[in-house]
C-alpha cells in the first residue's frame, strides 16, 4: 500500500511503530522495520550514548528505514538530537515539547521529522516550522495522553495541515487502520500491539498482563496534574487514585511511579509498576511476530478497504 507517508520513510506498509520508553528498543524496532513497517528506538529518558548504541545495533540487523523517538524534555534532548544527525538514523519523531531549535540540523542532515501532536494548535505549528508529518495521537492511546479521541482529533488535524497525518491511539488491527485511513490519515502508529510480539524484550508478566486485559481495564492518573497517563489497573494505579482523590500533591503522587515503567517492563512487577498500554489492549489475544502482526493487520485492512 503506497501514501505519501510510505514515499516519504521510504517503507513498505504505512505502520509506524511507537517510540516506548523501555520497551521501543533495538530488537523490536529491527524486527517491525524488517516486517516492512518503520521500527522506532524509544530513547525515553535514557543517556544519548545508550541510544548511539541502540541505533549502531539496529544498523547491525536491519538495511531497511527505522527512526528514533525522542521525549523533549529528556535532559540529553540536545546530545540525543545531535547523534540522530551523525549516525544517519533516516526518522526522528518527538513528543512532549516543539523540536523547532533542532529543525536546521536534522533537515541539513536529511532526517525526516515527525512530531507526536495532541491537536490541531500544534499540527499547524509543527507543519509551519518544518515538519514533514505529524502523529495526530489520541487519548485512547498508553502513556501519557492529551485530551481529544483518536475519532475526533485525525480529521481535525488532517483538515488543518497539507502535510502527511499518522494516526495513532486505539489502533490494534486491520479495522483501526481502515478507520484511520477512512479519516483521512495516511498511515498509523502503534504501541501496544508491539508491546505483545514475540521479538519484544518486555517481561513475560507485562505481557501476559495485556493478553488477558479486558475493555474496562484501562486507568488514567495524573489528570490532577496535568501530566495524564494511561496504564492498565493494578496496585499502584488504584493507591494513586485515592490519593489523587484526597488531594495528595505532586511530590507525594511522584513517589508511587519513579522508576515504575522500569519496574514493570524490566522486572516484571505489575502489581507496583506501571504497566502502559492503550485502551485496545482487550483487543490484543497474543503474542505473534512483528511480521505476523504486520500481515495480519495489512491483510484485514486491504480486505475492509476494498469492501
Amino acid at each position: 500500500m503506497k501514501t505519501r507517508v510510505t514515499d516519504i520513510l521510504e517503507i513498505e506498509y504505512p505502520i509506524i511503530q511507537g517510540g516506548m520508553a523501555w520497551v521501543a528498543e533495538h530488537n523490536l524496532a529491527a524486527a517491525v522495520s524488517n516486517a516492512g513497517g518503520l521500527g522506532i528506538i524509544g530513547a525515553g529518558g535514557a543517556p544519548a550514548e545508550f541510544v548511539r548504541e541502540q541505533i549502531r545495533q539496529v544498523k547491525q540487523a536491519t538495511d531497511k528505514p527505522f527512526g528514533v523517538n525522542i521525549m523533549l524534555m529528556n535532559p540529553e534532548a540536545d546530545a540525543i538530537a545531535k547523534v540522530v544527525a551523525d549516525e544517519g538514523v533516516k526518522v526522528v519523531t518527538t513528543g512532549a515539547g516543539n523540536p523547532a531549535k533542532y529543525m536546521e540540523m536534522w533537515k541539513a542532515a536529511g532526517v525526516k521529522v515527525i512530531p507526536v501532536i495532541a491537536s490541531v494548535a500544534m499540527a499547524k505549528l509543527m507543519e509551519r516550522g518544518g515538519a514533514d508529518a505529524v502523529v495526530a495521537e489520541g487519548m485512547e492511546s498508553g502513556g501519557h495522553i492529551g485530551s481529544t479521541t483518536t475519532m475526533a482529533l485525525v480529521p481535525q488535524v488532517v483538515d488543518a495541515v497539507s502535510i502527511p497525518v499518522i494516526a495513532a491511539g486505539g489502533i490494534a488491527d486491520g479495522r483501526g487502520f481502515a478507520a484511520s485511513f477512512m479519516l483521512g490519515a495516511e498511515a498509523v502508529q502503534m504501541g501496544t500491539r508491539f508491546v505483545v510480539a514475540k521479538e519484544s524484550v518486555v517481561h513475560q508478566k507485562y505481557k501476559d498482563m495485556l493478553i488477558k486485559a479486558k475493555d474496562i481495564d484501562s486507568a488514567v492518573t495524573g489528570m490532577s496534574t496535568g501530566h495524564p497517563v494511561r496504564s492498565i489497573r493494578n496496585k499502584m494505579t488504584k493507591e494513586y487514585l485515592r490519593l489523587e482523590k484526597e488531594g495528595a500533591d505532586l511530590m507525594e503522587l511522584e513517589k508511587l511511579t519513579l522508576g515504575s515503567l522500569k519496574k514493570a517492563v524490566v522486572e516484571g512487577d505489575v502489581v507496583n509498576g506501571t504497566v502502559m498500554a492503550g485502551q485496545i489492549a482487550g483487543l490484543v489475544k497474543s503474542e505473534q511476530t512483528c511480521a505476523e502482526i504486520i500481515g495480519e493487520i495489512m491483510a484485514q485492512a486491504q480486505k475492509l478497504l476494498n469492501r
